[in-house]
């Protein structure tokens, strides 16, 4: 997991990778080797068989899959290697979503470092914290809250365990001390974009239940030391956190083109009400520079080629409408039209056939079917 405290959690408090604890029960196996944290070895081979039971039948005996859990030694800040395998086997445990199990062993590690009078106040603190994200998968605000405060007071302004504690208040409905608890994370990373959504989502609870004078019932928010957002600045950025950054900023661009598209459409739909077919094919093409894949623009603007008799351009918009939706009758019906305009009546005739097919209702279509049929027998007739 390593430092719990150096990046925000996901959703739900807990998401991001965590060192935690839990209250011990019973005897504690503190050694690497102990069989409470290690698979024991294999059972010694005897004459070709496992000992304590070997194979029958010929069959050849099963091979035990040998699980890699060199990890779980790896060295954990200033913590003894016993209680740095407890802590990294809590980690192991909170990853894979045991969160009652990594809490217990985060219980252990912090129970230990007061046997062993490990005073190190960084690793304690990412013990409570992580034992914290526990809590609160478990649903346990009120201990979450507990083992943040402790985690906040051994490493001041630690940005996971403000978060969490956040969270848990938010839970409990104290929203105003919630409030405080995300402002003081937006003063260390203006990035934690669910600190802003909860700012945003309480401010509306509390002017709903306290009216325009809510913030002066608020506790004071502490002002955070410039050399703490230094310090939060400097750390090198995890993948997990870059990764995140980039998804908010994909999602917040595909946001941006939304709302751009859709005023952007409105205003062509507006131009076309108003017989300014050039202006509104314009906004179509603009549509298009963000959604090359809309149907419905290129149906659209193949109507403003029609009037602006623009009719290889009209015949174009409705192939490509094809292509993406093979049988949009709009697009047939449109390109009926752009093909009578190039004089190509019998493709015209084929276009208006196909709209039939798709909707015998369309009376236009076997209206100007009609018409069609006329001109193509009269341009046939002027041939000879």
């Amino acid at each position: 997991m390593g430092n719990a405290q150096d990046k925000p959690p996901g959703s739900g408090g807990g998401g991001a990778k965590t060192d935690h604890a839990t209250p011990g029960r019973g005897r504690r196996s503190w050694g690497p080797g102990s069989t409470t944290h290690r698979p024991p070895d294999k059972a010694p081979v005897v004459n070709g068989a496992q000992a304590g039971g070997g194979h029958t039948g010929g069959r050849p005996p099963q091979e035990v899959p040998v699980v890699d859990t060199s990890h779980l030694d790896a060295p954990a800040g200033a913590l003894p290697p016993p209680l740095a395998r407890l802590k990294n086997e809590g980690n192991q445990l909170f990853k894979n979503g045991q969160f009652g199990e990594a809490l217990e062993k985060y219980t252990l590690a912090i129970d230990g470092c007061a046997d062993a009078g490990v005073e190190s106040p960084e690793d304690l603190g990412i013990l409570h914290s992580n034992r914290a994200a526990c809590y609160l998968k478990d649903g346990n605000s009120a201990d979450c809250i507990q083992d943040c405060t402790r985690a906040l007071e051994l490493q001041p302004y630690s940005l996971k365990p403000l978060l969490r504690r956040a969270m848990a208040y938010e839970t409990l409905e104290r929203y105003k001390k919630a409030y405080v608890d995300y402002k003081t994370v937006l003063q260390i990373d203006t990035g934690v974009q669910a600190a802003h959504d909860s700012v945003h989502r309480i401010t509306k609870l509390l002017i709903d239940q306290e009216g325009p004078e809510w913030r002066e019932n608020l506790p004071e928010i502490p002002l955070v030391p410039m050399l703490v957002k230094q310090q939060h600045q400097a750390k090198p950025i995890s993948a997990e956190l870059t990764q995140a950054r980039a998804s908010r900023a994909a999602n917040e661009e595909a946001r941006r083109k939304d709302t751009r598209f859709t005023l952007l459409k409105h205003e062509g739909n507006d131009f076309v009400k108003r017989g300014q077919f050039r202006d509104a094919a314009e906004k179509y093409s603009e549509c298009l520079s963000i959604k090359p894949e809309d149907c419905s623009v290129y149906t659209n603007r193949a109507i403003c080629f029609l009037k602006l008799h623009q009719y290889a351009e009209a015949k174009e918009d409705c192939d490509s409408a094809l292509s993406l939706e093979p049988a949009n009758k709009k697009a047939f019906y449109r390109r009926a039209l752009a093909h009578k305009g190039l004089k190509d009546y019998l493709a015209a005739s084929s276009d208006l056939q196909e709209v039939m097919v798709l909707d015998p209702n369309v009376h236009e279509a076997e209206e100007e079917l009609q018409n069609v049929t006329s001109l193509l027998r009269q341009s046939l007739m002027d041939r000879h």
